[in-house]
């Protein structure tokens, strides 16, 4: 799993995922403290998650386990909205 922070959303008006009411977003993997790394994927959102908000990864086949991706073609899956990491006692990011 990774890392990244919401800064877009992604619309397509003919896609053929098998998704209904599937909504995509842009994001842009992070470090533990939200530094953004300039490398963006596009990600299917289950949980909705907002702009800027960091969120959690899953990606590959991984992200074809849930009841509504499996057998789907996707490569990534938005699993969670993080409120806050805790890196050796000391918290390094907070929602």
């Amino acid at each position: 799993m990774i890392l990244a922070k919401v800064v877009g959303t992604v619309v397509s008006t003919v896609k053929n995922d098998g998704i209904s009411g599937a909504k995509y977003l842009l994001i842009e993997k992070c470090s533990q403290s939200g530094e953004k790394k300039s490398d963006y994927i596009v990600a299917l959102d289950l949980v909705g998650a907002g702009n800027n908000e960091m969120v959690l990864v899953a990606e590959g086949s991984s992200a074809r386990e849930t009841s509504q991706t499996v057998n789907k073609p996707l490569d990534a899956l938005i699993v969670g909205i993080i409120d806050l990491i805790d890196e050796n006692d000391k918290i390094v990011y907070r929602k």
